[in-house]
């Protein structure tokens, strides 16, 4: 837990950091500093949740996704993209 700490506050600080050297605006700076990790810690989880079923449709096509890399969870993401599921 710890080194998630230092981790959330290093990647805030960085993020007030860069928001103020680009707007000079400390309340801009701190606000993006709270939104945009936030918008990517929400992301983060749907973006696991699109893997995880990825490799879930791997592993029930007949193989598993670590035996066949990264090329076959692609190419099932591309599959389903044509197909229009989500």
């Amino acid at each position: 837990m710890p080194k998630t700490l230092t981790f959330a506050i290093l990647h805030f600080s960085i993020a007030f950091g860069i928001a103020y050297a680009l707007t000079g605006d400390f309340l801009t700076g701190g606000l993006i500093a709270v939104l945009e990790p936030a918008c990517n810690t929400v992301a983060y989880y749907f973006h696991e949740k699109l893997w995880n079923r990825l490799d879930k449709k791997a592993a029930a096509d007949g193989g598993d996704a670590a035996g066949h890399g990264h090329s076959h969870i692609l190419g099932t993401l591309r599959r389903m993209l044509r197909r229009g599921e989500s």
